[in-house]
Parts: C-alpha cells; structure tokens; sequence
C-alpha cells in the first residue's frame, strides 16, 4: 500500500463498556495521527458512538480500524476522502 497521507472518519460503535480502557488505550497509542474525536453517549441502547478523524497512510488508518474492531462489542466503519 502506499505511504501516501489519507484523512479518514472511523465511525466505532461501542457495545460492551468492558472495551472501553482498551479502546482509550489504542486511541492514544495512534494520537499522532488523529486530528479530532466525538463521542455521543446513547444511554436508552447502553452504547456509546465514537467518530475519529484521523491524516495518516492507508496502512496506518487500516491497522487502527481493525484494532478497534476486533475488540469485543465494538464495531468500526471508515471512509476515505478521495484525496
């Protein structure tokens, strides 16, 4: 893949509140890389919906999503600008 800069949007949806630090925890770990975060609390479901804006190569965007996705009870989804 290319080493070429990409801004994306991953949009996590957080299930289980026992992912929660190691979500943090991954969130830091790639801080260098995300421009901004918003997260949405939806207490009548007991979740929680999390966005990160992040300016970083595809490999690094990819490796991020997948992390956070493979925690249990979370949920990812990212766009890519075309630019």
């Amino acid at each position: 893949m290319s080493n070429e800069s990409r801004t994306a949007l991953i949009g996590i949806i957080v299930e289980n509140e026992n992912s929660v630090e190691a979500l943090n925890g991954l969130l830091h770990d790639y801080r260098r890389s995300i421009i901004g975060r918003m997260g949405v609390p939806h207490p009548q479901k007991e979740m929680s919906i999390i966005s990160i804006a992040i300016e970083a190569d595809q490999d690094t965007i990819s490796a991020l999503s997948g992390k956070l996705g493979a925690l249990e009870g979370v949920s990812t989804k990212t766009i890519y600008s075309r630019g």
